[in-house]
């Protein structure tokens, strides 16, 4: 019998990637399909539910013309986090915009509820402080916006989730609504030690329970494939799905804590496992990893808003063509001349969490040059993984030997190299740069019972190559900066 495939896909805020993968985690074959966000408010943030699952079927359907596609044996999703959907179950029309974890349309609400004083429950119960990134104000903003929108949820006629489950819902041509429990943890509405949705949360934040799915380990084998929903035959099983960040963390082979790994998305997410659920003291999250055959493990994480999506908003705003060049043009000056630029540009998230502040540039002058400020944008990344980084060392009460990097962003040489020198510490980078779609093939081998095969091995390490009193004067030129957004804020 021929070795088994994977198909794994990774969709995400920018595109959506499909990978061909094999038992021993080599990609055999890949492909993409770009996706488009909008900004119709500032702070607002969506994406169209409809054109983000034509991208999946696009990419699908790519792969399942492959020479090799017949030894395909299970499908993987790992997805952008936090962003959600609203649908007419009988239709599978969604009834609204996908809105996504960017957006802060729901800041007041949130607000609200913290001047409330329900912030200590909700951080009790799921690890997440209240906040318009997690998907539980969203689904009520939905349904008060869709015209009958309570009435039909009150009837049961609405589902409601997050990215992992509109596409198992589409894969199954509507068979099956579930979710796993890393996708479940992230949206501030499921008790995360008691693995189970929290009618309390529920009641506070106006989500009827009727919407939501049913939650399962992530290695799960959540359905099978419908005839017609893709070019695949019917009958492939779902076998995993979990969270993109949390995947990466697996297709880095991390099992037990004492590790970090980075993301570098349009966002970073550093997450590193601990023993039990925490609650964080320095503005990070609790969370849940994965789940295999109904053991959970447990994280902290820190999620940064915008990270390797400020070199594209500055490649654009220096008339560059794209983030790669503003990549070479930042790497033409040796340093930035004294410019910082804060990307807040939908807020800050960890450890700040300020959703009122927006970007700023500072230390502009006369010899400012547009390199300097491009070396600031890349620079802007690394610092706010830095930042982070002391956050969770914070937390766990120990330092950190190192991180571990991913995503399109980890690419960049120069941003890893200053990651490194910024952090002090090793930075090191495998060879396959999206290890979500990896990691989430590596769960759904472990579904299928191929055993764990660990994760990738470093291809290059960036060692720190600047001196402490440098190192400082970089950190206070941002710790300023910082500083001063923060106060400028309402």
């Amino acid at each position: 019998m021929s070795a088994p495939l994977i198909l794994a896909i990774d969709q995400g805020t920018t595109n959506t990637k499909a990978l061909l993968v094999t038992a021993d985690g080599a990609v055999i074959a890949s492909a993409s399909a770009p996706m488009t966000v909008s900004y119709p408010q500032s702070g607002w943030a969506e994406q169209s539910a409809t054109d983000l699952w034509q991208s999946v079927r696009t990419v699908i359907n790519q792969l399942a013309v492959h020479p090799e596609a017949g030894r395909i044996a299970a499908l993987a999703i790992s997805n952008q986090r936090e962003s959600v959907i609203v649908w007419d179950r009988a239709t599978g029309a969604p009834v609204g915009p996908c809105v996504i974890w960017q957006c802060r349309r729901t800041s007041a609400a949130c607000e609200a509820l913290i001047a409330a004083g329900h912030n200590d429950l909700v951080e009790r119960t799921t690890g997440l402080a209240i906040n318009p990134l997690f998907p539980a104000s969203k689904i009520a903003w939905l349904l008060d916006r869709a015209p009958g929108g309570r009435a039909a949820a009150a009837a049961g006629r609405l589902a409601a989730g997050t990215v992992d489950s509109w596409l198992l819902w589409n894969l199954t041509g509507g068979a099956v609504h579930a979710t796993d429990h890393s996708n479940a943890a992230r949206t501030q509405l499921f008790d995360t030690r008691r693995l189970a949705w929290s009618d309390e949360l529920l009641d506070l934040f106006g989500v009827p329970p009727s919407l939501l799915p049913a939650v399962g380990s992530s290695d799960s084998r959540f359905g099978v494939t419908a005839a017609g929903a893709t070019a695949l035959p019917a009958g492939i099983p779902i076998h995993a799905m979990v969270g993109d960040s949390h995947a990466a963390l697996f297709g880095h082979g991390v099992r037990t804590p004492g590790f970090v790994k980075a993301t570098y998305g349009t966002g970073t997410s550093l997450m590193s496992l601990v023993p039990t659920p925490i609650r964080s003291g320095h503005g990070l999250s609790g969370t849940i990893a994965w789940s295999l055959g109904g053991k959970v493990s447990y994280a902290i994480e820190g999620n940064i808003s915008v990270s390797g999506q400020t070199a594209a908003f500055m490649a654009e705003l220096l008339g560059v063509a794209d983030a790669s060049a503003l990549g070479d043009l930042a790497a033409s000056v040796p340093d930035s001349h004294s410019v910082v630029f804060v990307p807040a540009l939908v807020g800050l998230g960890a450890p700040w969490w300020r959703n009122d502040v927006r970007g700023e540039i500072t230390g502009l002058a006369l010899g400012t040059k547009p390199a300097h400020v491009a070396r600031a944008a890349i620079e802007a990344i690394a610092f706010q993984v830095a930042d982070v980084l002391a956050a969770i060392e914070a937390d766990i009460g120990a330092p950190l030997a190192g991180l571990s990097v991913d995503g399109g962003a980890s690419r960049n040489d120069l941003l890893m190299q200053f990651q490194a020198d910024i952090i002090g510490k090793p930075v090191q980078r495998g060879s396959v740069a999206e290890l979500s779609a990896v990691g989430a093939a590596a769960i759904a081998g472990i579904g299928l019972g191929l055993g764990d095969r660990g994760g990738a091995a470093a291809q290059r390490v960036f060692t720190p190559a600047i001196d402490a009193a440098t190192r400082q004067g970089h950190l206070d030129r941002w710790a300023a900066a910082i500083a001063h957004i923060l106060s400028t804020g309402r």
